[in-house]
């Protein structure tokens, strides 16, 4: 059975399912579900561990919250 065809099973189900079923079914995933919708690629990660090893260093002492956000609006304008 393919991916998207249990998922329709699933939804079926659930929109028929009784109280309880239904809560059982969410305590089973609800991690996943609580969990962040992103990921880092590992390329990405070894930029953050780069920039924190760095920052506790001494070698670079960060940005305020406000600089931070000018930048991202003025890379973002940029990219317009």
């Amino acid at each position: 059975m393919t991916t998207a065809a249990i998922r329709k099973k699933l939804i079926s189900y659930l929109e028929n399912a009784d109280e309880k079923e239904v809560k059982a079914i969410y305590t089973l995933v609800e991690d996943k579900i609580n969990e962040p919708s992103y990921s880092l690629t590992k390329e990405q990660m070894t930029v953050v561990n780069e920039r924190r090893a760095e920052y506790l260093s001494g070698k670079d002492s960060g940005s305020t919250w406000q600089t931070t956000h000018k930048n991202i609006r003025d890379r973002s304008a940029k990219q317009k």
